[in-house]
């Protein structure tokens, strides 16, 4: 029966929380277009166009191809408050087209020194760009996007940068703290007690990106993660029967899946019916979320992940907005926003 209700469900309409997207990643090719655009015509980039480095239609970028993206790209074409500006106020817009109605936001602190922004005053530009979107949106009925900030360790970050992030984590401003990078790398001994040291900060949420590829899925790099006691993990993909039944013995634990991701990228076999989501969505003690990572790459939309999912593991109306809902859980915008989702997804 599930599976003949799903069409009738407007997936783009639908009220959904998004907890797991990369700001940089997030950016349309579009709008990276645009930017290009402007800068060309100052003068100030000899980047490739966008739309050439990143052709329409090409979403299959894998571990290897995927952060260099980043760091000889994305990162040297948004390199200053006015770009930044420019490009998350277009990834507010993006997600709340889709009907996403609460958005944690993940970035990596980074200077930009040729444009005078400390690491902190990259954080500060996001903020005040997430505020001025918020006032503009003010007079405006719910259910609106509301959008809260999570700050991301590398998995290769020196001991001084991880510290500094820790120190920018000040709720409410920041909501949570996320451990992120090239799986490939080795999880560095130092980001044990810099975890540690958040678990400790009150208000703040923890989630990590956990178990996303064999390289990082170690058993001992798995204990370690857990150690840091995660409200959330991101992908938990590569994980064997003792980690799950300790995520599950653990209870409510959040676990933000990445179906569009997963599969272009050649993390999961099976294509999306293959997909762990069909795993964990019926496992009561945990909490499982769909969300996007990097909707700018993989070109996968929120709402398509909602429709993937009833098409894929036949999930009727009920399911999938029983599976929204209980995403409300394992938000870290605290109770008054827990209460306005409730508010927003049951009239809904």
């Amino acid at each position: 029966m599930g599976n003949l209700e799903a069409p009738v469900l407007d997936f783009k309409a639908l009220p959904k929380i998004e907890l797991h997207a990369h700001l940089s990643g997030s950016i349309s090719r579009q709008c990276l277009h645009e930017v290009w655009l402007m800068k060309k015509a100052a003068g100030e980039t000899t980047l490739q166009d966008p739309l050439i480095e990143m052709p329409p239609g090409k979403h299959d970028y894998d571990l290897k191809t995927f952060f260099p993206l980043f760091s000889s790209y994305i990162y040297n074409l948004v390199n200053d408050a006015a770009s930044l500006r420019y490009t998350t106020l277009s990834v507010l817009r993006d997600f709340a087209a889709d009907g996403v109605v609460y958005l944690e936001l993940r970035t990596t602190p980074r200077a930009l020194p040729a444009a005078g922004l400390s690491a902190a005053g990259y954080v500060d530009a996001i903020l005040a760009a997430i505020a001025e979107y918020e006032r503009a949106e003010a007079d405006k009925p719910e259910p609106k996007l509301r959008t809260r900030l999570i700050l991301s360790i590398d998995r290769r970050a020196q001991p001084a940068l991880a510290e500094l992030t820790l120190s920018l984590c000040t709720p409410p401003r920041i909501v949570g703290i996320d451990l992120c990078g090239d799986p490939s790398v080795p999880l560095a001994a130092h980001l044990t007690p810099i975890f540690h040291a958040a678990r400790r900060v009150p208000g703040l949420g923890m989630t990590v990106h956990f178990a996303e590829a064999p390289c990082s899925s170690s058993a001992g790099e798995l204990k370690t993660l857990l150690s840091w006691r995660p409200d959330r993990l991101g992908h938990v993909i590569c994980v064997n029967g003792g980690v799950r039944e300790e995520i599950v013995r653990k209870g409510g634990v959040g676990l933000e899946l990445c179906l569009s991701c997963n599969v272009q990228a050649g993390m999961v076999e099976g294509g999306v019916a293959g997909h762990h989501f069909g795993e964990w969505w019926k496992v009561d003690e945990t909490v499982v979320v769909l969300s996007t990572d990097d909707v700018g790459v993989f070109g996968s939309p929120l709402s398509n992940e909602y429709a993937l999912v009833a098409q894929h593991f036949g999930l009727g109306r009920a399911e999938i907005c029983a599976l929204v809902r209980k995403g409300i859980n394992v938000v870290f915008g605290g109770e008054e926003e827990k209460a306005r989702l409730r508010k927003i997804l049951w009239e809904a």
